[in-house]
């Protein structure tokens, strides 16, 4: 257990002390009342009494006072000995495909036979978070380019806020409509080469392949593969055709889209990586994908860390109180002197 100050300058004040000292040892007597008398002769030989011998108790307990003061105005704390626990040691970002194709409605099952791919992957990419308590976490989107929604942070409330914006980027002419892998796994990547985690992941998730962006996937696995990156990949939708709407012009339309995950590619960017691919065909999958890998990446750290900081200057004010009132007892009863 430690003791630290919060305000360490108020312990110069003890440096009054000193003068103080000086002046009771050298010049305190001259300050007190005096008796002329003829001859002190009969007097040199007289033993002091116990009331004379501790008068100096009264300028202990005063400097007491003023010390213990001291010290409470500096704020002492009181931190536990330190702990030792056990927490997560992994950033993770998450790359996750915002192209309209995400909007196909065909990741339902159950009770919920419509559910879009975009609201499954939000669902179970807030679940994932929600668990990973001890984790950085950062959240990138990609279609036709790629940019970073939400830096490596620990504080996941915004990060769940700005996940759930998605929407707001599909079919709306923000971002070109198409997709690009390599784009969004190369950003993904430059959030995670200046970490200091153990290990660092991307979970990489698409429901379609390649066709857009500078860099190809198998190049931005290359890179992540050179900077210990691990890359879970995960390709969502059914094998059969999917459909979605969009309004162009203020007409609504129904568009049949056909499979098109690149299962190959998405292998070989997890097998570069010493990932793993995942095939999710509804949000039950998804779901238990998200899981899979939660178990995966459990990667512990020993820390040591103090569990409490607590206050202890009550305890000073209390025993200053205590010798103050004890001097002023002693002044007007023991040692009281007349005049």
């Amino acid at each position: 257990m430690d003791i630290e100050f919060a305000n360490k300058e108020y312990l110069f004040l003890l440096l009054l002390i000193i003068p103080y000292i000086l002046w009771y040892v050298m010049f305190r007597k001259k300050t007190e009342p005096t008796i002329r008398m003829a001859d002190t002769f009969a007097l040199r030989r007289a033993q002091r009494s116990w009331r004379v011998r501790l008068m100096p108790v009264q300028a202990v307990l005063r400097v007491l006072a003023f010390t213990l003061l001291v010290l409470a105005m500096a704020r002492p704390q009181k931190h536990n000995e330190w702990e030792e626990q056990t927490i997560e040691g992994i950033d993770i970002m998450l790359a996750m495909d915002v192209s309209t194709s995400m909007l196909c409605e065909d990741m339902g099952s159950g009770m919920r036979q419509r559910l879009s791919r975009i609201d499954a992957a939000l669902r179970v990419a807030a679940e994932f978070i929600a668990e990973r308590t001890n984790d950085n976490i950062g959240l990138t989107f990609f279609a036709g380019e790629a940019f970073t929604q939400c830096p490596l942070t620990i504080d996941h409330a915004t990060l769940l806020q700005l996940l759930q914006q998605a929407p707001s980027y599909m079919g709306t002419g923000i971002i070109i409509d198409k997709t690009a892998i390599g784009m969004g796994l190369s950003v993904a990547v430059s959030h995670l080469e200046k970490s200091k985690a153990k290990s660092r992941v991307v979970i990489l998730l698409t429901d379609g392949s390649n066709n857009y962006g500078e860099i190809q996937p198998l190049m931005a696995a290359e890179i992540a593969r050179s900077k210990e990156v691990r890359v879970y990949t995960i390709g969502v939708g059914t094998d059969d055709v999917a459909s979605h709407q969009i309004t162009i012009g203020g007409v609504t339309q129904q568009l049949l889209l056909p499979p098109d995950i690149d299962e190959e590619t998405l292998r070989k960017i997890a097998s570069a990586t010493n990932g793993r691919y995942y095939r999710a065909t509804n949000a039950d999958e998804l779901s238990q994908i998200y899981s899979d890998i939660d178990r995966l990446e459990k990667t512990k750290l020993e820390v040591m860390s103090y569990s409490k900081v607590r206050d202890v200057y009550q305890y000073l004010v209390i025993g200053a109180i205590i010798a103050l009132l004890l001097e002023i007892l002693l002044r007007i009863t023991v040692f009281r002197r007349i005049p």
